[in-house]
């Protein structure tokens, strides 16, 4: 049913003013209860807090903004008589075209929809009645709101409670935090005024290290400054020695050539090696030489720095340096591998060169010269006591060496005065030719 044609069902409409209350409260429960479904631009603006608030509490909250906008907004009384008429079909008919039972509500209903609606008034009981219908219905919802607003507070209580233990724990944190804080404030300013501390004693030490410096590089002065002149003495003192020898040594050159050439002597025909097979020999080496005690005798660099000097003599035990480096050979086989070695040691340093070797009881010749390698063999006795012979032929001061590891004949040559150098050594020798 339309709107306009409710409004035009009655010819003369009552004073919209003077309501009583019992229609009033049904007029706005009606409105709060259709206000849900408007449009939000239907909504007038001074309900739109209202329309906010839960459905139950509309009319209760609102009843003031609700009659002021049922009396003066045509479009929103026209809308709630639309609602009132869709919802309550039979009593709008009733109240357009019949005579419907005085009631509140048939009385709200002509009002809205601009009908005569005083004659549909209910008398007091009856209104007493609604009244207390409402008021029930108005209890009920109070009372549930009071359940709901109880429960509420029970979930509040709770929240609170737990809020006041979450409190009491965030406190008792903090109380820690607090004094952790000021432990770490303490240790801090301990560590601060430590640390100053031996800053200090840092700055002192460098002050010192510095004056210790400062007298060092003066002390170094000094030194570089003694040390130089230290020198330029040495050096000078070094010239003067150097030629004092030279001119010595050319005096002792010259006398010796001079009397070489006064006594007219023949260039030496024999060596004393040459000698000691022909029979004794009364010469001694009673005059000590140093020794290979406190040298490195395992070097090779030894033996090259020993052969190196003016008329130096190799003696060379030859089974016992054959036997060490070729011991798998036959006797003959290992004498020619020592010979040849040695001739390369020879012809290398210069130095004379005997290698001794033990021979057969009854053996005539006593051996002879090889490639500058004197190679004799004992005859009557064993190579060692030939050695021994030969060390003791040469002539006290002359740069002798032994090659053994006989630690009888170490013993021996080595009291004699010879360098003694172990036979390992020299096949090592032999072997980097």
């Amino acid at each position: 049913m339309a709107g306009t044609d409710l409004e035009d069902a009655s010819s003369a409409p009552d004073d919209r003013s003077d309501v009583p209350s019992s229609v009033r409260a049904v007029l706005v429960q009606v409105a709060s209860e259709a206000l849900g479904g408007f449009e939000a631009v239907e909504v007038p603006s001074s309900l739109r807090a209202v329309s906010r608030f839960a459905p139950r509490r509309r009319a209760s909250a609102g009843a003031g903004p609700f009659w002021t906008a049922l009396q003066q907004d045509d479009g929103f009384r026209s809308g709630v008589a639309r609602v009132w008429a869709q919802t309550n079909p039979e009593l709008a008919a009733l109240v357009v075209d019949g005579d419907p039972t005085p009631s509140a509500q048939a009385a709200a209903g002509a009002w809205l929809l601009g009908a005569s609606w005083r004659r549909l008034v209910p008398s007091e009981a009856v209104v007493r009645d609604d009244d207390a219908a409402q008021l029930r219905a108005s209890l009920a919802r109070a009372q549930a709101d009071a359940e709901r607003l109880r429960a509420d507070l029970a979930t509040a209580t709770d929240d609170a409670r737990g809020a006041r233990e979450e409190l009491g724990g965030l406190q008792r944190e903090l109380r820690r935090l607090r004094s952790d804080a000021d432990r770490a404030r303490s240790e801090g300013r301990r560590a601060t005024d430590a640390a100053r501390a031996e800053l200090e004693a840092a700055a002192l030490a460098r002050s010192a290290a510095a004056d210790d410096l400062r007298s060092a590089l003066d002390e170094r002065r000094a030194s570089a400054a003694d040390r130089t002149a230290a020198r330029a003495e040495l050096h000078a003192a070094r010239k003067l020695a150097d030629a004092r020898v030279r001119l010595l040594l050319d005096t002792i050159v010259d006398a010796a050539s001079g009397l070489r050439t006064e006594l007219a002597l023949p260039p030496a025909a024999a060596m004393p090696a040459d000698l000691v097979g022909q029979g004794p020999v009364g010469a001694d080496r009673s005059a000590p030489r140093p020794g290979s005690r406190g040298r490195s005798v395992d070097d090779p660099a030894l033996l090259d720095e020993l052969l190196r000097q003016p008329w130096a003599h190799l003696l060379v035990d030859g089974y016992n340096v054959s036997k060490t480096g070729f011991g798998d050979l036959t006797l003959a086989e290992q004498r020619r591998r020592l010979v040849d070695g040695l001739t390369g040691v020879a012809a290398r340093t210069g130095a004379e060169v005997t290698v001794c070797f033990d021979g057969q009881e009854g053996q005539g010749a006593t051996g002879g010269k090889a490639r500058g390698v004197r190679v004799l063999f004992a005859v009557g006795e064993i190579a060692d006591d030939l050695i021994r012979r030969l060390v003791h032929a040469e002539p006290p001061g002359r740069v002798l060496v032994v090659v053994t590891s006989d630690q009888e004949i170490v013993r021996d040559v080595e009291a004699a005065g010879a360098w003694v150098v172990p036979s390992s050594t020299l096949v090592e020798r032999i072997q980097r030719l």
